[in-house]
């Protein structure tokens, strides 16, 4: 128990320092397009991300309706003025439209046959069995899923751009390191020696390296398009990225992990809101059983040609609504209920198995691309050795070479899925890790 505690309180003290808190918000112009770096990247993508705009937007008008909500707590007034021409062979009321107002017949005026009308009336609900403080409290559990909602939407759209700017990140490298291989095969073997099985055999390897280095520059190419289609821009517009492409890892473990996904991930939030918004409907359900108790007051003035008659009142009521359905209604709120709950149990065991396969392949990846570093730098100091090794002859500086190629975008997809796969657990977690 003890432990327990004292995990708590290490991470209620140090999560702020392992988390950056960043609010990517709407504060980077569409029209700068060059040297992005991956916070930009991520500006730019939710500044045209019309998903991440629209549930902006859905927040705006929940907070419209939380403050509609605390409207009902108000006197409710209205100002109405009425013209009336009238031939009644019977007296009348007119419509609730037009202010209820009793019009007694003809003659009642003597010859007169319009009767005139202005009047303001407040009512104010004195007791409504909880149900206008239900409506408010209805009113911020909406907001805050809508809330939710858009963190999610947010969190979603950050991990693709995070995906793509790795994925293109990768594609440079690898262009440039394909370009720079074939390049130098070429300077090499400019006029190859040798017998002619031999050259046949250069011949091919030299295509060998061709076909990779066109297959990167496609893979680039692939990767640019991507990178468009995240930030959601003109497919031919160009653009420029720069960032580290350096191995990352994390030193935290599981347990942390896990637990602050139960507090960062909107997901489990808003399955939490949904669990108390069917809370409040229940309470909405049952309110039906009490009355309302309405004070009302109106002041007219009245007249067939001058205001000068004049009605005042103030009036008490007490209403006792009967619903027929109201047991069905109850039953079918307390149902929504246990299925949020089981909805909510749900989402935080998928949390959890998220958050441990992310952890485990940030793991996986924080370790290989290590081993793949050690490689990928011991065969570069080789490869500046045997480049002043000079004629190259036969085919074994080419095979080299492939096996150097291969070696090095071992390493630079090592990095790739090294980056990826922090964005993954970052998603998991619902926020970034320093």
């Amino acid at each position: 128990m003890k432990k327990a505690g004292a995990l708590l309180l290490a991470i209620f003290f140090l999560a702020p320092a392992v988390f950056a808190q960043k609010e990517y918000g709407l504060k980077f112009s569409s029209l700068i397009n060059d040297n992005l770096t991956l916070e930009n990247a991520i500006r730019l993508g939710l500044e045209n991300s019309t998903e991440f705009l629209t549930a902006k937007q859905d927040i705006i008008i929940a907070e419209q309706k939380v403050t509609e909500a605390k409207f009902r707590y108000l006197p409710q007034f209205s100002l109405q003025g009425t013209a009336t021409l009238y031939d009644l062979d019977y007296p009348m009321v007119l419509p609730d439209s037009v202010a209820n107002r009793f019009l007694p017949g003809n003659n009642q005026y003597g010859d007169k046959n319009q009767f005139y009308g202005v009047g303001i009336t407040a009512t104010q609900y004195l007791y409504s069995g909880g149900r206008i403080n239900g409506t408010l409290k209805m009113a911020r559990a909406n907001l805050k899923q809508v809330q939710s909602r858009y963190e999610i939407v947010k969190n979603q759209v950050v991990l693709n751009i995070k995906k793509a700017f790795t994925e293109l990140l990768y594609a440079q490298h690898n262009a440039k390191l394909t370009q720079e291989v074939w390049a130098l095969a070429q300077k090499w073997y400019a006029k190859p020696t040798g017998d002619l099985w031999t050259k046949i055999r250069i011949r091919a390897l030299l295509a060998d390296l061709t076909t990779s280095r066109n297959q990167a520059e496609s893979e680039l190419k692939k990767a640019q398009l991507g990178m468009l289609i995240n930030l959601n821009k003109e497919l031919n517009a160009r653009i420029t990225i720069k960032g580290d492409f350096e191995p990352v890892k994390t030193e935290w473990d599981l347990p942390h992990m896990s637990l602050w996904a139960m507090e960062f991930r909107p997901e489990l939030k808003s399955a939490i809101y949904a669990l108390e918004a069917d809370n409040i409907a229940i309470d909405l359900a049952l309110s039906k059983r009490y009355p309302d108790i309405i004070l009302n007051a109106s002041y007219e003035k009245l007249g067939v040609e001058t205001l000068n008659d004049v009605n005042k009142q103030v009036s008490l009521a007490f209403r006792l609504p009967i619903p027929y359905t109201l047991t069905e209604q109850i039953a079918e709120k307390k149902a929504s209920q246990q299925k949020s709950a089981l909805r909510r149990s749900a989402i935080e065991d998928k949390i959890r198995v998220q958050v441990a396969e992310s952890f485990e392949n940030m793991l996986f990846w924080q370790k290989e691309v290590l081993d793949r570093q050690a490689a990928y730098e011991e065969l570069n100091e080789l490869l500046d050795q045997a480049a002043k090794d000079k004629p190259k002859t036969g085919t074994a500086p080419l095979e080299g070479l492939q096996d150097y190629l291969k070696t090095a975008q071992g390493y630079f997809q090592a990095v790739r899925n090294n980056h990826t796969a922090k964005a993954e657990l970052e998603w998991a977690i619902g926020q970034d890790l320093e």
